[in-house]
């Protein structure tokens, strides 16, 4: 299979990694349980048997008109405990590796057949300047657009960081929810070999 430079020509690429078909299921399984991973789950609320205060009955059980009460931390008082009370848990939602790995290969393989996947030999940012990092995508005629580079570019990182549409990250970062979340993703030549390694 072959990609087009954005500088011209074409590359090999491997049909196992950006060929593969496109499994709609195993994509939506893989960006739940991506985001089901990343929520905190600390919430946490107190029951009645937690809420200071109401070791003692409020009034007497019968002989005042009023309805019977065992303590003033019920919850159908005020500053009582919540019935059904949040505690910390977790959202994690186990999934395969090899299930998230092919669920990975399907959305390359789906950028690249919707020519979404837009190969560069480098990215020329020297400075961390978001003026350069827009030059530079307008040259290209890209925006709404993914950066994956082989390893962590900090000049890249903070050029693209304060732009709404645009984020960079590395091979060992790229997850499912960034790769369908972005129209494009403009990757370099040594970070596509990495992820060809990485997935092959």
């Amino acid at each position: 299979m072959e990609l087009n430079l954005q500088s011209g020509g074409v590359m090999d690429v491997s049909e196992k990694v950006f060929g593969a078909k496109y499994n709609q299921s195993l994509v939506h399984q893989a960006v739940v349980a991506y985001l089901a991973g990343a929520r905190a789950g600390t919430h946490s609320q107190k029951t009645r048997s937690e809420v200071s205060g109401g070791g003692s009955k409020p009034w007497r059980q019968k002989g005042t008109g009023r309805a019977r009460a065992g303590t003033i931390r019920s919850p159908i008082w005020k500053g009582g405990g919540v019935t059904f009370a949040a505690k910390p848990k977790s959202y994690a939602q186990k999934i395969n590796k090899k299930m998230y790995q092919n669920a990975l290969r399907s959305i390359l393989s789906e950028l690249a057949r919707q020519k979404r996947l837009h190969l560069v030999e480098s990215i020329d940012i020297n400075e961390p300047k978001t003026k350069a990092m827009v030059a530079y995508l307008q040259s290209l005629n890209l925006e709404d657009v993914l950066i994956v580079t082989e390893n962590f570019e900090q000049n890249i990182y903070l050029a693209a960081r304060n732009l709404q549409k645009v984020s960079a990250t590395e091979v060992k970062s790229i997850n499912p929810v960034d790769l369908v979340g972005f129209g494009n993703v403009l990757m370099t030549v040594s970070a596509l070999k990495k992820i060809e390694e990485r997935f092959a």
